[in-house]
C-alpha cells in the first residue's frame, strides 16, 4: 500500500506560517533582497565545502571598503553558513529599521529547499520531519515593504479631523431630514397613492448607523406620529374577507388602502413598544443604560399617549391603554406625569365610556397585583373621571322598584299565549324606537358609568381597609371626598367607622387627617345628612389642625382647609351650633396672620359671608362685650373655648397688611360688612367668591397682583433745622469734641469716628 500524499500547501500559506512562528520566537528580521550579491554567494554545487565558501567571502571583503558595519555583517553570514553547511543562500538588501539599525538578511533558495525535501523523504520519515522543522526555523523572513508602505499611506489618507467628521455627519443628517420631509409631505398630499411611503419611514426607525441613529429614529418617529394623527379615521376599521364576491374598483382600492394603513399602524406600535422597553427595569437588572436611549423611550411613550388621546376610538386603542398603564408607576417622574396627563385627558373627553371602563379595570388589576405599593399618580388619575351624574343609591332603588312592579303586574294580569306574543312584539318595537331616539345609547353609557363608579370605590375601600399606612392613602381620601355623593348609603356607616379608626391610630400626617375630615363632611353634605351619626369628633379634628397650616411647608394644605370650611361653615351653617360657629370664625381669623395673602383673602371671604348670613356672629366685632369667663385658645374643642368672650383683634393687624386687597377686605369686615359707603369693597373684589380669591391672587406664578407701583423720585431738599432744642448733656459732649477735617464726612461730623479715636487713645 502506497504512502498517502501530503496535501499540497501553497507557497504563500507556507511562508505565512513560517513568518508567524518566527515572529513568536522573536527571530524575524525584515530586510530587502540584495540582488547584486546573489551571484557572488551562489555556489556551483550542493557539495561545496566550507573552506570554499570562506574563500568567496574573503574575496568579497577585500572588494568592499573597510567598514565596521560590513565586517560585522560578514562575520554574521559566515557564522550562519558554518552552522548550515551544504546549503546555498541568496543575500537580501539591507533595510533600516525604526530603531535606526541597518540589517542584512539571508534567504535560502527555493530550489535547494525542494531538493532537500525529496532527499529527506526518500531516506527516513523522522529525518523529514526534523528537516521540515529546520526549514521552518530558517524560512523566508522577507516582508513586502512596498505593500506595507502603500497600506500606511492609505491609512494616513483615511485619517480625518473631528471637524470633518462633524461636517460629514451634519450633511448626512440634512439629507435624511430632507428625505423624511419629502416622504411625509407626499403621504399628507395624497394618502391613498403614497401609502407606500409609510414603509420607508418605518424602516428609518431601525437606523443602525452609530453616528446618526438616535436623531434619525427620533425624526422618523415624530414624523410618523404627525402623519398618523392626520390620516387616521375617527372610526375603527373592520376588515372582512369576502371571498368570491366581486367588488367595485373604488371599493377594492379603499379596502386595500385601509388594510395597508392598519398594517403599517400596527408595525409602528410594535416599534414604539420595542423602544419603550428600556424604561422598564426589573429587580436585579444591572445593565448600564445610556441616557440618549432613555430619552428615545420617553419620546416613544409620548407618541403612544398622543395617538390614543387624538384617536381614542381607532383600532388597538385598548391595547395601547393596557400597555401604558404600568408606566404610571415608573421610576421616572417625567414618564409618570406624561402618562397621567394622557389618561386624565381620556377620562375627561371620553364620550362613550368604553375606553374609560377598560382603563379602570386594568388599573384595579394592577393596584391589586402590586399590593397597593404604587406611586400616587396611579390613584390620582381616577379623580379625572366624570362621575357627578352617577348615583349608585338611586340606581339600586330604581332596580328594586322595577322588579317589584313587574312581579306585581304578573300577579294581577294572567296573560294568554297570544297576548304574550303580542307584548314581545310591542317590546321589540319600543326598543327600536328608543334606538332612533338614542335613548339606548344613553342607557348603555349610564350602565358603563355605574360600573366604573363601582370599581373606583372598590379600589378606595380596599386601600382604606387593607393598606391604611400606604403612601397613596392621602390620594385615596381625596378621591373619596370628591365622589362621596355617589357612594351607596348602605356603605356610609362602615366608611365613617373605618376613617375614624384610621385617624385614632395616630399614624397619619397633617394632609391625610385633613382629607379624612373633608371626606366625612362631604358625605354628610349629601344623602348622609339623613344618618343619625355624631360627627363632633371630626369637628374637633378639624379645629385642632387649623393652626398647623402656615405659609411654609404646609401651605399646600390651606386649599384643603378652605374647601372643608366652605362646605362646613357656609353650606351647612344651619346644622352647626352657634358657639361652635363663633369658635371656628375666631380660629380661622388667627390663621390669616400666618398664611400667604391668597389664603388670607379666601379665609376673609369666608368670614365676610358668615357675617352677612348670620348677624349673630357680629358679636366678635364688639370690643366692649362683657361675658362670663375668657377666651382659651389652647383648648382643642370648639364648644368649650369661650370664643364669644373675645373679638377679632386680628383685623387690626390685617389692615396694615402688605397686600392692598387684604387691607381692603379686613377693613370691610371691621365695618360690619357694609355694601356701600365707608368701608365698602370695590366691585371687582366684592363679586369674587372665596375660591376665586384663592386662585386669582395665587403667588405661585411669581407675579404679584395687583402690581406694585414704581416709587416716585423725590427731588425736594431737606431743610436744616434752625430751632433745635439740644439737651445740656449733648451740648457739653459736642463742646468736648475736637472737630478736625478728618472727622468731617460728606459735610457731616462723624461722631463714631471720634469715639473710636478716643477709645484707642485710652487703651
Amino acid at each position: 500500500m502506497g504512502k498517502l500524499k501530503k496535501p499540497k500547501v501553497s507557497k504563500i500559506k507556507k511562508n505565512n506560517q513560517i513568518k508567524n512562528k518566527l515572529t513568536k520566537q522573536g527571530k524575524l528580521k525584515t530586510r530587502r533582497y540584495k540582488k547584486n550579491q546573489q551571484t557572488s554567494l551562489k555556489g556551483t554545487s550542493k557539495g561545496r565545502t566550507q573552506s570554499g565558501k570562506s574563500e568567496v567571502f574573503e574575496k568579497q571583503s577585500k572588494d568592499v571598503n573597510d567598514n565596521q558595519a560590513e565586517k560585522l555583517y560578514e562575520n554574521k553570514i559566515l557564522k550562519f553558513m558554518e552552522e548550515d553547511a551544504g546549503k546555498s543562500f541568496r543575500l537580501l538588501l539591507p533595510v533600516k529599521t525604526r530603531i535606526g539599525k541597518v540589517e542584512k538578511r539571508l534567504l535560502p533558495k527555493d530550489d535547494d529547499i525542494a531538493d532537500e525535501k525529496d532527499d529527506k523523504i526518500a531516506n527516513d520519515s523522522e529525518q523529514k520531519q526534523n528537516k521540515e522543522d529546520e526549514q521552518e526555523d530558517i524560512s523566508d523572513m522577507e516582508i513586502d515593504m512596498d505593500a506595507y508602505n502603500n497600506l500606511q499611506e492609505e491609512t494616513d489618507k483615511l485619517t480625518v479631523s473631528t471637524v470633518e467628521l462633524l461636517a460629514a455627519r451634519k450633511e448626512l443628517l440634512q439629507s435624511t431630514r430632507f428625505k423624511i420631509g419629502i416622504l411625509s409631505s407626499g403621504i399628507l398630499e395624497n394618502p391613498e397613492q403614497k401609502i407606500g411611503n409609510l414603509k420607508l419611514l418605518l424602516d428609518m426607525m431601525d437606523e443602525k448607523s452609530f453616528e446618526i441613529y438616535i436623531t434619525v429614529r427620533k425624526l422618523a418617529m415624530v414624523s410618523l406620529l404627525e402623519v398618523f394623527k392626520d390620516i387616521l379615521p375617527s372610526y375603527s376599521i373592520i376588515q372582512i374577507s369576502q371571498e368570491g364576491v366581486k367588488l367595485k374598483k373604488e371599493t377594492l382600492a379603499l379596502q386595500n388602502y385601509e388594510g395597508t394603513l392598519l398594517r403599517n399602524y400596527k408595525n409602528y406600535m410594535r416599534k414604539l413598544e420595542k423602544m419603550t422597553k428600556i424604561l422598564i427595569r426589573k429587580k436585579g437588572d444591572t445593565r448600564v443604560v445610556k441616557e440618549r436611549e432613555v430619552n428615545l423611550g420617553e419620546i416613544a411613550i409620548s407618541c403612544m399617549c398622543e395617538l390614543i388621546t387624538t384617536h381614542p376610538y381607532f383600532n388597538y386603542s385598548d391595547n395601547i391603554a393596557n400597555y401604558i398603564i404600568p408606566f404610571l408607576d415608573n421610576k421616572r417622574s417625567s414618564v409618570r406625569e406624561r402618562v397621567a396627563q394622557c389618561i386624565s385627558q381620556i377620562f375627561k373627553e371620553d364620550k362613550r365610556g368604553q375606553l374609560s371602563l377598560t382603563i379602570v379595570r386594568k388599573l384595579n388589576q394592577y393596584i391589586k397585583s402590586r399590593k397597593h405599593s404604587v406611586h400616587p399618580e396611579v390613584i390620582k388619575v381616577l379623580q379625572s373621571l366624570r362621575l357627578k351624574d352617577v348615583n349608585l343609591d338611586k340606581e339600586k332603588e330604581d332596580e328594586m322598584k322595577q322588579k317589584t312592579l313587574k312581579s306585581h303586574k304578573q300577579r294581577i294580569i294572567a296573560l294568554s299565549k297570544r297576548e304574550k306574543k303580542k307584548n314581545k312584539k310591542l317590546e321589540q318595537v319600543e326598543k327600536e324606537l328608543l334606538e332612533t331616539k338614542a335613548e339606548e345609547n344613553k342607557e348603555t353609557k349610564h350602565k358603563i358609568l355605574t360600573e366604573i363608579t363601582s370599581i373606583v370605590f372598590t379600589i378606595y375601600f380596599r386601600i382604606l381597609k387593607q393598606a391604611p399606612n400606604s403612601k397613596v392613602l392621602s390620594t385615596c381620601l381625596e378621591g373619596l371626598a370628591k365622589f362621596a355623593h355617589c357612594i351607596n348609603i348602605n356603605f356610609y356607616q362602615d366608611l365613617i367607622t373605618a376613617i375614624d379608626k384610621v385617624i385614632e391610630d395616630g399614624n397619619l400626617g397633617l394632609r391625610e387627617q385633613l382629607h379624612c375630615v373633608q371626606c366625612i363632611f362631604a358625605i354628610f353634605s349629601g344623602q348622609g345628612s339623613a344618618l343619625n351619626i355624631d360627627v363632633y369628633r371630626f369637628y374637633v379634628h378639624l379645629y385642632k389642625n387649623i393652626l398647623n397650616v402656615h405659609c411654609g411647608k404646609t401651605h399646600a394644605e390651606s386649599e384643603i382647609i378652605l374647601k372643608t370650611l366652605i362646605m362646613l361653615l357656609t353650606h351647612q351653617r344651619k346644622r352647626i351650633a352657634h358657639s361652635r360657629l363663633i369658635a371656628f370664625v375666631k380660629r380661622i381669623s388667627m390663621l390669616t396672620l400666618q398664611s400667604q395673602h391668597n389664603a388670607a383673602l379666601s379665609i376673609l371671604g369666608i368670614i365676610k359671608q358668615i357675617m352677612q348670613l348670620d348677624k349673630a356672629s357680629q358679636i366678635l366685632l364688639d370690643t366692649d362685650c362683657a361675658a362670663d369667663g375668657y377666651y382659651q385658645a389652647e383648648i382643642e374643642e370648639p364648644d368649650y373655648c369661650n370664643a364669644h368672650c373675645t373679638a377679632l383683634w386680628e383685623l387690626v393687624a390685617l389692615q396694615r397688611h402688605y397686600h392692598s386687597v387684604v387691607r381692603e377686605l379686613a377693613r370691610n369686615i371691621a365695618y360690619e360688612v357694609p355694601t356701600s359707603g365707608e368701608g365698602s369693597l370695590s366691585i371687582e373684589t366684592a363679586k369674587l367668591t372665596p375660591e376665586e380669591l384663592y386662585t386669582e391672587y395665587d403667588p405661585t406664578g411669581v407675579a404679584f397682583k395687583p402690581a406694585v407701583p414704581v416709587p416716585k423720585k423725590t427731588t425736594a431738599v431737606k431743610k436744616k433745622c434752625t430751632d433745635c432744642n439740644l439737651s445740656p448733656i449733648f451740648e457739653e459732649y459736642i463742646g468736648t469734641i475736637d472737630i478736625d477735617k478728618h472727622l468731617i464726612t460728606d459735610e457731616h461730623v462723624d461722631f463714631y469716628k471720634d469715639y473710636k479715636c478716643n477709645l484707642y487713645h485710652i487703651q
